[in-house]
């Protein structure tokens, strides 16, 4: 074998290696203690470097996002996604960017203050926790989270209160990306989420990165 064939396979396996370490280890931290994404890290997470993996484009289009919809985003951060999705709703929609953390919603803030987003008005910044959402009952079109749903200590308890707020129809889109800590198989999604009342699962796209949208069923069952 050539040096500089082997150098690079030297190379290539290393960087492989590490990767795989970093997930093991960082897996096995999130198993143990589940908490959101720090607020530092919200530079990275509102990146253009992140959306490249993870196109706000299809992300809506897998969600079902459409104009009008009265949307909630649990778990918005900084606004990955947030002004994306204010733009597929339209004037006569509406964004409800919710987050645990005051100082990802003052990135947001800061971020929706910015020239280039002036023209979006139908967003609403809100500090709650997924455990109690501000909203009345079958009230929302569509809750989506977009690699939130893991860094949930409690998700069943989340996924009740996604069930409790939206319209009887309404969807649930969680999408998920490899090779995030807290990444969970579709499979494992599917059946978590169907656990908490929901129905008709449609899931998008590949292992790496897709999006699995949930229907509330007309009819309810309390669970």
């Amino acid at each position: 074998m050539p040096i500089w064939l082997l150098v690079i396979v030297i190379v290539f396996g290393s960087i492989l290696g590490f990767v795989f370490l970093w997930l093991t280890v960082a897996k096995i931290i999130r198993k143990l203690w589940r908490f959101p994404a720090p607020s530092y890290t919200g530079w990275f997470l509102d990146s253009g470097f992140r959306r490249t993996f993870q196109p706000p484009e299809k992300v809506i289009a897998r969600s079902d996002i459409n104009p009008g919809m009265k949307v909630l985003e649990i778990g918005c951060g900084s606004g990955a996604y947030t002004t994306f999705v204010a733009r597929a709703v339209g004037g006569k929609g509406r964004v409800y960017a919710l987050d645990i953390q005051p100082k990802m919603l003052r990135q947001l803030a800061a971020k929706l203050s910015k020239p280039e987003n002036q023209d979006i008005t139908n967003i609403k910044l809100i500090q709650a926790s997924a455990y109690e959402l501000p909203f009345e009952d079958s009230t929302l079109d569509l809750v989506c989270m977009v690699s939130v749903l893991y860094e949930i200590p409690d998700r069943h308890r989340a996924l009740l209160e996604a069930h409790r707020v939206l319209k009887p129809s309404g969807i649930l889109a969680v999408t998920e990306f490899f090779p995030d800590p807290d990444y969970p198989l579709r499979s494992t999604l599917v059946k978590q989420v169907t656990g908490a009342g929901f129905v008709d699962a449609k899931v998008l796209g590949n292992f790496w990165n897709y999006t699995a949208r949930f229907i509330k069923p007309k009819e309810s069952i309390c669970l």
